[in-house]
């Protein structure tokens, strides 16, 4: 039987159906917006679960090329590998249902969602987020739900839900925020300088449709009456455990509380090993039972933490809440690149590499909404040293790529456009130290090489980590947390932007969700931090430099009419190629005339705008010119003024007096000086050395009397 729920959002019908497809599955629903339309489903494992200190979710995005009516592209024409656009999603998806997994669940549980129809205005990451909800509800999996997502946008100055793609291209912010009817769960997203206080206005605005899909979720499922069985915790297995912590506690109270404030990373991590492996000895704890003491030592670290940031107001190295680390910046630090930096603050270090290429180095972007062309990119990289660990080296997983993108949207809000700086820009960071935040350092690293590779940009970018320990009703928030921080905490807040206003922002919660006053208290925190550490690194570099690296190319911009774009290219690329082999510049053609000719050699660029400009111009009247002549014929020559371009040199404009064999005074392959003295409707050339003799002759200084 098929129930299926509608609402408007933003004068648009949005609809979720179940009982028509994936039948199957434990949970599944097809949600539709507009001619977007996505199926979701959850399914998780039936059989008796082995105990475990994580979550076995996984959560899959799926972008189909039939959806948009396409074949997909290579050899093999099926979907291959996750874009990037499919792996961000996938994050977006899993961070806010993850927390609202009740305690003691730990089924191997899967969540997929798969984009049936796109209509290529409405993004279908949105009607995905909702949707794994719904399907979660709708299953026997156990589920704190309903949450929903939508998009806000500003256009015109008023905020817009779920804007299309044209809107977002006028809109100054571009925010996915997710919750449930009561809390916020996740923000992502970026913007352009927008002050915090309207970032916070849009977040708050979001929630409104929140709740709206919320209630249509709720509506669904009274329909459907799905009875959920969640975890039973009996009263004695509930008084056991609390047994085994307070044992546990009172056996290592003492030595965790003096280990939790040791300053350095590897002193603290190393402590607290000690503490647990003399705990076991203590308690003579048997082999298949040191899993349960594990667990209750960390419930002790936790609640230890906690304690001291509720009761002290003081945090494992040390700090108060609002102390950010020590923060040290360098830059030209490496000789051949074309910008570096190094940034480094308390235990976490990013190095940022900037790197300028030509328009022929952007990256082509194929997705649902159709083809572009990326000329910025942001490349994080976490190597297992950065945390003194051994592992595989791979390819970029889900982590690096989000970081990489949270970075990316940070600073692309301060990059000149095209017309004033026509590069393509990659930086690369790789996090050389790692103690929380590796994100945001590597924004404040990635403002700083750009800086150093005269990349002139708008302002400097600043990120920083906010944390949260929620007691009861009151928050606690802590300012650039540590690793331990985010571990044992409940939230992980990043806010990157300017002195002006924000760039970027995350939010992930790891409890149902955190009140909108508290979202509030943690961005107004956050702006200070974020003013302190731009404050440092303007001490290091405060405006781009002057000029570009001496081993990044040089571009110059030549324009060129549209129809003769041609010229420069020549029959079959002739022209082109014979501009690189003089010069050994890169040269990149567009259709709107526009030719970027790169190269560090600012004579090689020289000669190559002059030959683009020889192979475009346009013969002048009266002008002259040094031609080459091409075919000597009985009444005159051809003479080539402009390459590809001819005239008509006739036998009595050669010389002022008569000449009977043309061949006595001009051949083929000789260079003369010709003024053109006619251009006729048709285009046809006529020249005169003679007339150009006798203009230079004219032009000469005359003697003075008596020498």
């Amino acid at each position: 039987m098929t129930h299926k729920v509608s609402t408007e959002i933003s004068g648009r019908t949005f609809s979720i159906e179940t009982g028509k497809m994936a039948r199957q599955a434990d949970g599944s629903v097809v949600v539709r917006y507009g001619d977007t339309v996505i199926l979701a489903t959850a399914v998780a494992d039936k059989g008796e679960a082995v105990k475990k200190d994580f979550l076995p979710l996984t959560v899959n995005y799926i972008e189909k090329s039939y959806a948009a009516g396409k074949i997909p592209g290579g050899f093999f024409k099926r979907e291959g590998r996750p874009r990037d656009k499919e792996t961000l999603t996938s994050r977006v998806i899993d961070r806010p249902i993850r927390p609202l997994f009740p305690e003691g669940y730990c089924n191997e549980t899967q969540v997929i969602t798969i984009v049936l129809s796109a209509d290529q205005e409405n993004d279908p990451d949105v009607l995905a987020l909702t949707g794994a909800s719904a399907a979660l509800c709708l299953s026997p999996i156990p589920f704190l739900g309903p949450i929903a997502g939508v998009r806000v946008g500003e256009i015109g100055g008023e905020f817009v839900i779920n804007p299309t793609y044209a809107q977002l291209e006028e809109s100054p912010l571009n925010i996915l925020v997710a919750g449930t009817a009561d809390a916020l769960v996740m923000v992502e997203g970026f913007a352009d300088e927008v002050p915090d206080d309207r970032v916070l206005q849009a977040i708050f605005f979001a929630h409104d449709s929140i709740r709206k899909l919320v209630q249509l979720q709720n509506q669904l499922l009274g329909e459907v009456g799905i009875n959920k069985v969640f975890p039973a915790v009996s009263e004695e297995e509930r008084a056991a455990r609390q047994a085994l912590i307070q044992q546990v506690r009172e056996s290592v109270l003492a030595d965790i509380q003096s280990a939790l404030v040791v300053p350095g990373k590897f002193d603290r991590q190393n402590r607290v090993q000690e503490i647990y492996k003399s705990m076991l000895e203590k308690l003579a704890v048997q082999e298949e039972d040191i899993p349960q003491y594990k667990e209750a030592f960390k419930q002790v670290e936790k609640q230890e933490l906690r304690r001291l940031i509720v009761e002290k107001g003081l945090r494992a190295d040390g700090r108060g809440l609002k102390e950010i680390r020590p923060v040290s910046c360098e830059i030209g630090l490496l000789p051949r690149t074309h910008g570096s930096a190094l940034f480094t603050r308390g235990e976490t270090q990013a190095l940022a590499i900037v790197t300028l290429g030509t328009s022929s180095d952007e990256q082509k972007m194929d997705g649902l909404e159709g083809e572009s062309y990326k000329s910025f990119m942001l490349h994080y990289n976490f190597p297992p040293f950065s945390v003194g660990e051994v592992s595989f080296l791979r390819g970029p997983g889900r982590r690096e790529i989000g970081h990489g993108m949270l970075a990316e949207r940070a600073i692309k809000a301060v990059l000149p456009d095209n017309e004033t700086f026509p590069y393509t820009i990659r930086i690369v960071s790789d996090i050389l130290e790692s103690n929380g935040s590796s994100s945001m350092a590597t924004v404040c690293g990635a403002s700083l090489s750009l800086m150093d590779a005269g990349v002139p940009i708008k302002a400097a970018v600043a990120g920083i980590a906010m944390g949260l320990i929620m007691e009861g009703d009151t928050p606690f928030i802590l300012s650039d947390i540590l690793g331990l921080e985010d571990h044992l905490g409940d939230m992980d807040f990043k806010v990157a932007g300017t002195s002006k206003g924000i760039t970027a922002i995350q939010m992930d919660v790891k409890i149902k969700g955190v009140r909108e006053d508290v979202v509030k208290q943690v961005l107004d925190q956050a702006r200070q931090g974020r003013m302190k550490i731009l404050e440092i690194m303007s001490r290091t570099i405060d405006v781009p430099r002057d000029d570009i690296a001496p081993y990044a190319p040089r571009i110059i911009v030549v324009q060129v009419k549209p129809d003769k774009v041609r010229d420069v290219i020549g029959p079959g690329g002739k022209n082109i190629k014979y501009i690189i082999e003089q010069t050994g510049a890169k040269i990149d053609v567009a259709d709107d005339g526009k030719v970027l000719v790169a190269t560090p050699d600012e004579e090689a660029a020289a000669k190559a705008v002059k030959l683009i400009e020889e192979f475009t111009g346009e013969v002048e009247l009266n002008k002259i010119y040094l031609g080459k002549v091409k075919k000597v014929v009985d009444f005159g020559a051809f003479v080539e003024v402009l390459p590809g371009t001819d005239g008509l040199l006739h036998i009595s404009e050669i010389a002022d007096y008569r000449i009977r064999n043309i061949n006595d005074v001009i051949k083929e392959g000789d260079e003369v000086m010709v003024k053109v003295i006619e251009i006729d409707r048709q285009g046809r050339i006529r020249l005169s050395k003679k007339a150009a003799m006798q203009e230079a002759q004219a032009e000469k200084p005359q003697a003075e009397p008596g020498t």
